[in-house]
C-alpha cells in the first residue's frame, strides 16, 4: 500500500508539471511472472490492446507471450496467447488492419541470432487467434515496432537480425497480409561494419518515407529515407538524438508532426523521452521526460488512436509495463 501511495503522489506530481500528460497507469496489478518487455499496442473498437513477452527471465524457457486488454477504464488479467515448448518466445508486434482483421507477429528461438519469427491473426478483435504461421526462410517481419500501412494496402516491416561480430536491417514487404512477401535493399551506415536493428517507419512527407534505427557503435539513432515505396533506401546515418543501443518507437500524428520516444542519453536506459519533429523528422526538440529517476524504461511503443491521443507504452523496471496518454 505505501508504495501504491507513493506511486500516486509521484504521478501527481508528475501532472502537475507536465498539463499534456493525461494519464499514467501501470496495465498490470498483479503480475503473474518475475519479468516482462517489449510492448507494443494497438486501438480496436472495443479498446486498447498491448502484447509483451513475459516470464521468469528474458530467454528463459518459460518466457511466452501475453496480451492485456483495456476494457473502458479498467486493464484486465493478462492472458498468455503463445507458449513454444522448450524456447523462449521474444518481441511480439501487432498490428491492426482497416478490414478489422489483427496481425501478431513474434519470434521463438533460444536466442536472437537464431529466432524464427511466427504470425498470428484474430478476426474478432483478439478474443480469439489462429494457429501461428512460420515466416518464410529470410523473412522475419516487423522485428519490434509497428509495420507501416501505404495507401495502396501495401504493408512495410521494419526488420533486422543481430549477428554475432554484425547487425543487419532491411524492410520486409507484403501486399496481401502477410501472405507473400519481398524484401528492401539493405541499409547500413557507410564505415560503420556493426550495422543498426530494428527500425520504425513513418511518412515524412508526401513523397518520402523515414527510419529511425537502433544502434550500437554509432551511439546516436540513425535514419534513412526512401523515395519509391520502402523498396530501396539511402545509407543510414547519425541523427543528434543520443541512443544507448536501446529501442525506440516513433509516429506521425494527424497534425503531421512526428513523435519518438526513445533514451536520451548515451547510456544507461534513464531517462526515457519525447522527442517532436515538425519537419519529417529531419530535426528534432526533446520536449518532454517520461521517466528519470534510477531504473530500467526502454523499449517504448506509441500510437495515436482515433481521438486524437498519444498512447505511449514502455518497460518499467522489466517488472510492468507503463502505459502513458498525452495530449499532442
Amino acid at each position: 500500500m505505501r508504495f501504491i501511495a507513493l506511486f500516486i503522489l509521484f504521478v501527481s506530481a508528475v501532472l502537475a508539471r507536465n498539463p499534456r500528460v493525461v494519464l499514467q497507469e501501470f496495465i498490470l496489478e498483479d503480475p503473474p511472472f518475475e519479468s516482462c518487455h517489449a510492448s507494443t499496442l494497438i486501438e480496436t473498437p472495443k479498446g486498447l490492446i498491448v502484447s509483451y513477452f513475459a516470464g521468469s527471465e528474458e530467454g528463459n524457457s518459460d518466457v511466452a507471450i501475453y496480451l492485456s486488454k483495456k476494457k473502458e477504464r479498467e486493464w484486465q488479467a493478462p492472458e498468455k496467447v503463445v507458449y513454444a515448448e522448450g524456447v523462449p518466445c521474444w518481441n511480439p508486434v501487432l498490428s491492426a488492419l482497416p478490414s478489422g482483421e489483427i496481425l501478431l507477429f513474434y519470434r521463438a528461438g533460444p536466442r536472437p541470432q537464431n529466432w524464427s519469427s511466427f504470425l498470428m491473426r484474430s478476426y474478432d478483435q483478439g478474443k480469439t487467434w489462429t494457429n501461428p504461421d512460420i515466416l518464410p526462410a529470410g523473412v522475419l517481419g516487423p522485428i519490434k515496432n509497428k509495420p507501416l500501412l501505404l495507401e495502396d494496402g501495401t504493408i512495410l516491416c521494419g526488420s533486422s537480425v543481430e549477428s554475432y561480430l554484425a547487425w543487419g536491417c532491411w524492410i520486409d514487404i507484403t501486399r496481401d497480409q502477410g501472405k507473400t512477401w519481398g524484401k528492401s535493399t539493405p541499409i547500413n551506415v557507410p564505415n560503420q561494419p556493426f550495422g543498426i536493428i530494428q527500425p520504425t517507419l513513418f511518412q515524412s512527407n508526401s513523397e518520402s518515407l523515414r527510419l529511425l534505427a537502433r544502434s550500437n557503435q554509432v551511439g546516436y539513432i540513425c535514419t534513412a529515407t526512401s523515395e519509391d515505396q520502402g523498396n530501396s533506401w539511402t545509407a543510414a546515418e547519425p541523427t543528434e538524438l543520443p541512443n544507448p543501443n536501446s529501442g525506440i518507437d516513433a509516429v506521425r500524428v494527424k497534425d503531421g508532426r512526428v513523435f519518438l520516444v526513445y533514451n536520451h542519453t548515451h547510456k544507461g536506459r534513464s531517462p526515457i523521452n519525447l522527442a517532436v519533429s515538425e519537419d519529417g523528422g529531419e530535426t528534432w526538440k526533446m520536449t518532454l521526460t517520461l521517466e528519470s529517476g534510477p531504473g530500467s524504461f526502454s523499449y517504448p511503443a506509441i500510437i495515436q488512436t482515433s481521438d486524437g491521443l498519444v498512447h505511449i507504452t514502455y518497460t518499467w523496471n522489466r517488472t510492468n509495463i507503463k502505459h502513458v496518454v498525452i495530449q499532442p
